[in-house]
Formats: C-alpha cells, sequence, structure tokens
C-alpha cells in the first residue's frame, strides 16, 4: 500500500511539473504595469506595451527594429536610416534639434531621448507621455539596454537572443587576435573633426571598439565623447590604421596633406578606412558585425591564413525558397563561414544540365548549378588582393559545386535582401532574382572614370518557362540592363562619384545570368516581344526592391535622406555659411532649417529644385528667370515680410547653380526668422 502510494505521489510531482513548465513557459515573462529606471534615474512606470513611439536615438530605433517592435515606432529623425523600414516612418527632424510641435502631432506614448534634449523634457515631462532616457556609453550598456528594450516590449527572449549573437561574433574576433603577440597589435585611431582634428576620449565606447578589434587605441588622458589630438600628440602616438565615417573624409583631405599629419604609418601605407556612420558611431545591435569588419582591415593578413582560422569553412544552415519551373531541382540560401565571417549563397540546382549565358562568364555549356554569392564586409579587405579566381575556388569548394559545372555572381549585397519577381502572360513565365547595393560604387556610364573595384552590385539572374535561343539569351542581357537602369532612374538613385549632377545607370560591377531555359522555342528577348517586356518588368521591380530591402532607398524618401545623396548634410551646410555667426547662432540656423524643410510645401520647392537642377546641367534647361522669381516668393513666404534681394550665404563652391540657388532661398529665410 505504501508503495502504490509513494508511486501515486511521485506521478502526481511529474504530471504537476510537467503542467508548472508548460504553463510557466506559455505565460508572459512579466506583466504590466513594468516599473524601470532610466539614465537619469527617473523611476518609470510602463502601463501597457507602447504603441506610439517617437524615437529620437538612432541606436535605441535600431534595437526596437531588431526587437522585431518596428510598427510601435510611428516617428524618428532622419539620421534614422536603419533598418530600411525606418523610410517609412514620419520625420520629425534631426537629433540635435526635434520639432517640438512635430512630436506633439504624432501624440506619442513614449519619447525615448537624449540628455541633450532638455526642451522635449520641458514640453512633453507634464502630460501622459513617458520620457525615457537610455544612454549607451560601452558594450556592456548595449547589452543592458537592449534587455531593458525587451522587457518594454514584451520581447525578452528576442533580446536575448541578439545579445548572444553580439557576444558571439565578439568571441570570434577574441579568439583571433588572442594569437597575435602584443608585440604585433597595431595602433588604431578613430578620425573625427571637421576643421581639426578630433577623435573619441580614453572613456568612450569607440575606443572600447578598438580594442575588441584587437588594435590598441591612443591613451590622451582626456576624456568625452570627441577630443581635439594636437600634432605632437598624433605624431606620437603614430597611428598605423586610422578610420572613420562619411563626413570624416574631408577633415582626411584637408589635414593628411600637411607637415607631421601626413608623416604617421597609416598615411604612408594607405591604412585609412571608412564605414557607415550608423556602425562607427553607436554600440547597438550591430556592435559584434562591426568589431568583426573593423578588425579585419587592421590584421588582413592575418585573418586571411588558414591556419588562423578559429571556425570551419563549411555550410551550417540552409533556407529553402520556391520558384516554380519544371528544370528546378532546388533553391536555397546556404549560410557559411569563410575566413571566419558569414557568408550567404543563392544555390539554383537544375535537374539537368542547361546552357547559360553570364556577363561574367560569357556563354557556358553544361551547367548543373546558377547562383550568386555574398560575402560580407569582414571578407573584403581580404578577397580584394586574392582575385576572382582564388575566390570562387574557395566559394565552390565550401558550398561543395564543381568549377566545370556551376556559374555563380559574387557580390556585396547581402542574400537576405534578395528580391525574386514573377510575371506572368498566358503560358509564359519569367523569374527575375535580385540582389542590389548602391551605395558605395553607383556609376552614370559615360561621365564616371573606372578605377577599381569595390563590393556593392546589381546582380540579376533570370529564368524562364520557355527555352530561350543563343541569341534570345543575349538580347535579354540588353533588356534586364536597360530595365536596370530605368529603375535606378526613377528612383534618383544618385552616382557614387559624381552625385551633385548624375543619376546612377548601374555599378561598376554590375552582373547577370540567363538560364536556357526547358520548353517551347523563344528566339527574340527584344523590346518588342513579350518575353523582353516581361524580362524588364520583372527585373525592373526586382532592381527597386532590391535596392529598398538592401540601402533603405525608396521613391518617396525624405529631403534629408535626398541631400545626403548629394553629400550634402543640414550641419556642414550650415557651418559653412558666409556670414559673422557664432556656433549658437549656426545652430539655431541648422534647427531653424530642418523645420522649414519638414514643411511639405518647402520640400516639394527643393524636391522640384532638384530635378530642375539635373535637367539645367544637362542644358534641357537653359532660362531660369522664372525659378528666380519662385525663389523670391518663397524665401518672403518664409521670412513672413519682404525682402529686397537675397544675401548669398552658400559657402560651397562646388554646387551646381540652380541647386545653389534653392539652399540659398532656404538659408536666407532660415536666416531672417533667427534674427
Amino acid at each position: 500500500m505504501k508503495l502504490e502510494t509513494a508511486s501515486c505521489i511521485k506521478k502526481f510531482t511529474f504530471v504537476f511539473c510537467i503542467l508548472f513548465i508548460f504553463l510557466w513557459s506559455a505565460a508572459p515573462v512579466f506583466s504590466y504595469p513594468l516599473k524601470i529606471t532610466d539614465a537619469e534615474g527617473n523611476n518609470i512606470t510602463i502601463d501597457k506595451k507602447p504603441s506610439q513611439v517617437v524615437s529620437l536615438v538612432p541606436s535605441i530605433t535600431e534595437m526596437i527594429f531588431r526587437l522585431g517592435v518596428g510598427d510601435s515606432v510611428k516617428a524618428v529623425t532622419y539620421h534614422d536610416t536603419w533598418p530600411p523600414e525606418t523610410s517609412e516612418k514620419q520625420i520629425v527632424g534631426g537629433f540635435l534639434s526635434p520639432s517640438l510641435n512635430r512630436i506633439e502631432k504624432m501624440q506619442p506614448d513614449i519619447i525615448f531621448l537624449a540628455g541633450n534634449h532638455k526642451e522635449i523634457r520641458e514640453r512633453f515631462n507634464h502630460g501622459k507621455c513617458r520620457l525615457i532616457d537610455i544612454e549607451t556609453d560601452s558594450i556592456a550598456d548595449s547589452y543592458k539596454d537592449i534587455l531593458l528594450l525587451g522587457k518594454i516590449f514584451n520581447r525578452e527572449k528576442a533580446a536575448v537572443s541578439i545579445v548572444d549573437e553580439i557576444e558571439k561574433e565578439l568571441q570570434t574576433i577574441s579568439q583571433k587576435t588572442a594569437r597575435i603577440p602584443v608585440s604585433e597589435r597595431r595602433r588604431v585611431i578613430r578620425l573625427m573633426g571637421r576643421d581639426t582634428v578630433m577623435t573619441p576620449g580614453d572613456d568612450s565606447f569607440q575606443n572600447e571598439l578598438i580594442r575588441a578589434a584587437g588594435g590598441i587605441p591612443p591613451e590622451l588622458n582626456k576624456k568625452g565623447n570627441i577630443v581635439t589630438i594636437t600634432k605632437a600628440e598624433w605624431m606620437k602616438f603614430n597611428p598605423q590604421v586610422i578610420y572613420g565615417c562619411g563626413g570624416d573624409r574631408k577633415a582626411a583631405e584637408k589635414i593628411f596633406s600637411l607637415p607631421g599629419w601626413k608623416d604617421v604609418e597609416a598615411v604612408k601605407n594607405g591604412r585609412i578606412f571608412y564605414f557607415p556612420c550608423e556602425l562607427t558611431c553607436r554600440a547597438s545591435t550591430h556592435t559584434g558585425y562591426f568589431v568583426s569588419w573593423l578588425s579585419s582591415r587592421i590584421y588582413p593578413d592575418v585573418f586571411s591564413k588558414k591556419e588562423n582560422q578559429v571556425l570551419k569553412e563549411k555550410i551550417f544552415r540552409s533556407r529553402d525558397l520556391k520558384i516554380d519551373l519544371d528544370y528546378i531541382k532546388h533553391v536555397r540560401i546556404a549560410y557559411s563561414n569563410i575566413y571566419d565571417f558569414i557568408n550567404k549563397t543563392l544555390i539554383v540546382d537544375f535537374k539537368k544540365p542547361l546552357s547559360i549565358v553570364s556577363t561574367l562568364e560569357g556563354q557556358r555549356d553544361g551547367i548543373e548549378s546558377v547562383g550568386n554569392h555574398y560575402s560580407s564586409p569582414p571578407c573584403w579587405g581580404m578577397e580584394h588582393g586574392r582575385g576572382l579566381k582564388d575566390i570562387r575556388s574557395r566559394v565552390y569548394q565550401t558550398i561543395g559545386k564543381s568549377e566545370d559545372t556551376s556559374s555563380f555572381l559574387f557580390t556585396g549585397a547581402d542574400m537576405d535582401n534578395l528580391s525574386i519577381k514573377q510575371k506572368h502572360f498566358k503560358d509564359m513565365e519569367v523569374y527575375a532574382l535580385v540582389t542590389a547595393g548602391v551605395k558605395s560604387n553607383a556609376v552614370r556610364m559615360s561621365k564616371d572614370h573606372g578605377n577599381y573595384y569595390e563590393p556593392g552590385t546589381i546582380n540579376i539572374i533570370i529564368m524562364t518557362n520557355m527555352m530561350l535561343t543563343n541569341r534570345a539569351m543575349t538580347r535579354a542581357i540588353i533588356a534586364a540592363t536597360e530595365a536596370k537602369t530605368a529603375a535606378l532612374m526613377d528612383m534618383d538613385i544618385r552616382s557614387s562619384y559624381s552625385s551633385l549632377i548624375h543619376k546612377a545607370t548601374g555599378t561598376g560591377t554590375d552582373n547577370i545570368i540567363v538560364v536556357q531555359g526547358n520548353g517551347i522555342r523563344i528566339d527574340s528577348a527584344g523590346g518588342h516581344c513579350k518575353m523582353g517586356e516581361m524580362i524588364a518588368n520583372a527585373v525592373y521591380d526586382g532592381v527597386k526592391e532590391a535596392i529598398y530591402k538592401q540601402n533603405g532607398v525608396v521613391v518617396d524618401r525624405n529631403i534629408f535622406q535626398r541631400l545626403k545623396e548629394r553629400k550634402i548634410s543640414i550641419f556642414d551646410f550650415v557651418s559653412e555659411m558666409n556670414c559673422e555667426c557664432s556656433t549658437n547662432q549656426k545652430s539655431d540656423l541648422a534647427g531653424a532649417v530642418e523645420e522649414i524643410l519638414l514643411d511639405p510645401r518647402y520640400t516639394g520647392f527643393l524636391e522640384s529644385s532638384l530635378a530642375l537642377s539635373d535637367d539645367y546641367e544637362k542644358g534641357l534647361l537653359t532660362d531660369l528667370s522664372t525659378y528666380k522669381l519662385w525663389c523670391n516668393t518663397i524665401v518672403e513666404e518664409i521670412a513672413g515680410k519682404k525682402i529686397e534681394g537675397m544675401t548669398d550665404l552658400v559657402g560651397r563652391n562646388d554646387l551646381p547653380v540652380v541647386l545653389k540657388m534653392a539652399l540659398n532661398t532656404i538659408l536666407n529665410g532660415a536666416y531672417y526668422i533667427t534674427e
């Protein structure tokens, strides 16, 4: 009897434990209301999951979207450029001077802000809106911030997963750099500033990123996010690697031609690198990715040796895709490690060998697999000096393909941003598989110079349910190329080299594969043929979608982004203006310009001016007298009074005529209202 009782008790206990575990795992980790303490020490109670969020801090915006709750964000600053979905959000100005009125119209339940947003606190601190200051001053802070946001949005498991991923990436780099003797570690400095050379202070997270990458940052006995470095300090440190982001190029061009500044190892050896500002200037969800990229730039010679690798070069995961063509056996994206960094390969296997035409390899027969391979940025520095033949061989070996029966394209555009477009007409079907990156090497053919190779690339694979003849395959390349260029022109994608005056027609490394296919024989794919039309339509839509996925560029993007694409930033634009203005006055002017450009009327004026500028530079427009009258009307409207004549406030002399007139109009209007 006792044994039976004991047995029953054990069974009951087991069932109870299983039930408890099930109920615990099914229930949320916490329930609202949630009490938190922000970076300012404010105790905040959140009653429910936020749904009307305004984020004024790009690193926090990035975290929220990475947690999968980007739909709760209603407005951001124009500095928020990642992920692509931020391009669909309302803009409330810049980080330094966000528009109070715009924010108020959003009726937010939470505003994520920083310590410098004093006016935001004064306006919104006494209403229902919760103000949350989350400061990120170190990698450890970024972990805490991600986990805190996970709690706020009830996404704790996702937050833990993100932190784990960053830690694994940093651990891999730590293992790789641990093999480098201390005596061989390289001195690395982050270049900042405009008129003077500046760098992060000793306590900045940016120097922590350098150390995580295995580099040695300077120790200047100066603290702060940004400090001045003297020429003597610069020469004493003698950096071996210098890096910066977008606007830092101007300082480099000006400073590194001067005695002393140019006499350091990094400048002499050309070891100066530039990264996206959203990576260099924040510790957020891409910290591991950036440290990997930076480290590979510091030690490409060490990392390229197989004996220094930590991870085995093999496929560790695959994701199946569906393309409904009868000659296709399998389509997938394979994830692998090469040089210890993630690579992603689109692989299309055929049921039988087919002919293809590739702009990379020419016509080839007996092909069993085609594809598109993405090398992540940490691989780029190592691959640049090795040549395509070596890269191809290493990739094929990793993914288990033969060079004799495979034809692949190669790109710096992430394969997770692949666009697959399908077009139908009666029995005819076309697929276009497109990846596209246009930020680094978009070109205007016939105008820009071809100096070097740089990853970016628009790669296109075309497959149909018909059998294309050799003639049709080669003609399909023209249809696809014209459609690609039409998409770039319609999106106003700018040349990376002459952005002020030219739209891009492609990138310097674009490639196309056309697959012969199987079925009814088609002998033409020209512009007057249905096959040519369908190929063009699929490619056009695919290019636009792929650019959005990779670069976050949409047709109706905000005016701040369109100016940035022309290498015009509001901060620099105002800083360089011709006026006897103090730093504070220029700061007020920058805020006024941002506020003006949030008004659809003035945005429309500037957008129209961009189009007019392109046409004027091409000679399609010659008389600017009517446009000048429009500028006078706009400046008086902004200023709210009659103005006899505009002052030439624009400090840049390299601007096209129309664009300079337009920017001068906005600047004059802002100048009068801030007097």
